[in-house]
């Protein structure tokens, strides 16, 4: 019995067997790493690294960027209808839960409202310009005169053959490019087209997304994993809100552009300022284009009716206040109601033009701002004390830090201290003095 209780220690005692001097000089050595067996830096070796994993980055951007350009029929207008939801989203709130008005006949209302202002708001800028042109008419003839004349008797001193000559050559030019032009002009057809398609599909998503938009939040949120719910749904809904702050910044931003031209504009005499100043309105919602077709109109206008120095001063008006307004008021106010700042405002636009035109200048800056908000949201943790996703969730999938309470303890929901980027939404937490449902799943 001794001898088997200890034959473990017996057989660890024993020596293993020796081999001879000459074999074991046979044994190569371990083969050393790749990285190891090269003479280079330490620095040269994380440099390296990090360099493969970011060009694996841009490469997948560049896919995702590329995949979505296919698709930007979709999915711009989903993305402008979601810029219009944020901004009429408080007003059917409003006449749904304050006014106990149907939800469906809220949206009804709010959508025709919102029609009804924008095609309003267009014909009577139209009617004012057609009457203010044809009032105009005599003095845009006597503009042509005046152009005739300079070119005839300044100092270009053209004949009658030069102006024939420039004619012809313009007549030739148009003939021998004729399938070109016939080429655009099909293509200019087919842009219409699709703008038209994308109208109604802005307008079609706008109106579910305004009736049944918290349910198709909480349909993709329920698409994830149970234990990352509460998270991603509380940073879609501070990135929400955080788009909601933009779209209204951005309203507040269009409607000082437009006083600022409208009074300059009235100020120098230029007629039409009350339209004019309408028309920068809502061309202030289309970056770059919208900006210059309003200001060459007011500049326009300007020349007709009251000659070349008005008209330089007016450009001189119009240059000064879309100048403030894209690089002064718009990084100031808009960086401070998004929570991002004045530089970040200002490459966003820049590099959202260079990647996708007037498409990505429109929407560089909600989805940096949507972005910064819920990757800030997920670093901090914050939904383990958020009391929106509390409300919704309750102790369940908060995470480690949320610790049940001890018996006869009340639970008590810690409030965070409201910043610029956070905005709890409608929904009320429980009462700090209620009584939590113990959790029977929490450890």
């Amino acid at each position: 019995m001794k001898s088997r209780r200890f034959s473990w220690v017996r057989r660890l005692s024993v020596s293993p067997p020796t081999r001879p001097v000459a074999q074991l000089e046979d044994i190569e050595p371990n083969p050393v790493p790749f990285e190891q067996s090269e003479d280079l830096p330490y620095a040269v070796r994380i440099a390296a690294s990090w360099a493969w994993r970011f060009l694996v980055i841009i490469i997948a951007v560049g896919v995702a960027i590329w995949l979505l350009s296919k698709i930007s029929l979709l999915l711009i207008p989903l993305m402008i209808a979601a810029l219009l939801t944020g901004l009429l989203g408080p007003l059917v709130e409003l006449l749904h839960g304050k006014l106990n008005v149907p939800r469906g006949l809220a949206v009804g209302i709010t959508v025709i409202g919102f029609l009804a202002v924008v095609v309003s708001g267009l014909t009577m800028v139209g009617q004012r310009l057609g009457a203010g042109f044809s009032a105009l008419w005599n003095q845009v003839v006597i503009g042509i005169y005046q152009v005739q004349d300079w070119l005839f008797n300044g100092p270009l001193q053209l004949s009658n053959d030069d102006v024939a000559s420039v004619i012809n050559d313009t007549l030739l030019q148009l003939r021998s490019n004729a399938s070109n032009i016939l080429g655009e002009a099909l293509s200019w057809g087919s842009y219409l087209g699709q703008f038209l398609t994308g109208v109604l599909l802005a307008l079609f998503a706008l109106i579910f997304l305004l009736l049944d938009g918290r349910r198709i939040g909480t349909f993709l949120v329920n698409l994830l994993p149970r234990r990352a719910r509460p998270a991603m749904d509380g940073a879609a809904t501070r990135g929400w809100n955080s788009m909601i702050r933009y779209v209204r910044v951005q309203v507040l931003v269009a409607f000082i552009d437009a006083v600022g031209i409208g009074i300059g504009a009235f100020f120098l005499g230029v007629p039409l300022a009350l339209p004019l100043g309408v028309l920068v309105f809502l061309g202030s919602f289309i970056p770059i284009l919208g900006a210059l077709v309003t200001g060459a109109l007011a500049v326009l206008l300007a020349l007709v009716a009251n000659g070349w120095v008005n008209a330089l001063i007016m450009l001189a008006v119009v240059l000064v206040v879309q100048q403030a307004e894209s690089n002064i008021l718009q990084p100031l106010v808009m960086g401070k109601a998004v929570s991002l700042h004045p530089l970040a405002v200002v490459m966003a636009v820049a590099g959202g033009t260079m990647v996708a035109g007037i498409a990505g200048a429109l929407f560089a800056v909600p989805i940096l701002a949507v972005l910064n908000s819920v990757v800030k949201y997920l670093a901090h943790r914050a939904w383990e004390q958020d009391p929106f996703v509390f409300e919704r969730y309750g102790k369940q999938d908060r995470g480690p830090r949320f610790r049940e309470p001890a018996r006869g303890t009340p639970a008590t929901v810690h409030r965070p201290t409201p910043t610029a980027d956070f905005a709890p939404t409608a929904s009320t937490p429980p009462a700090s003095g209620e009584e939590s449902k113990p959790n029977e799943d929490q450890p």
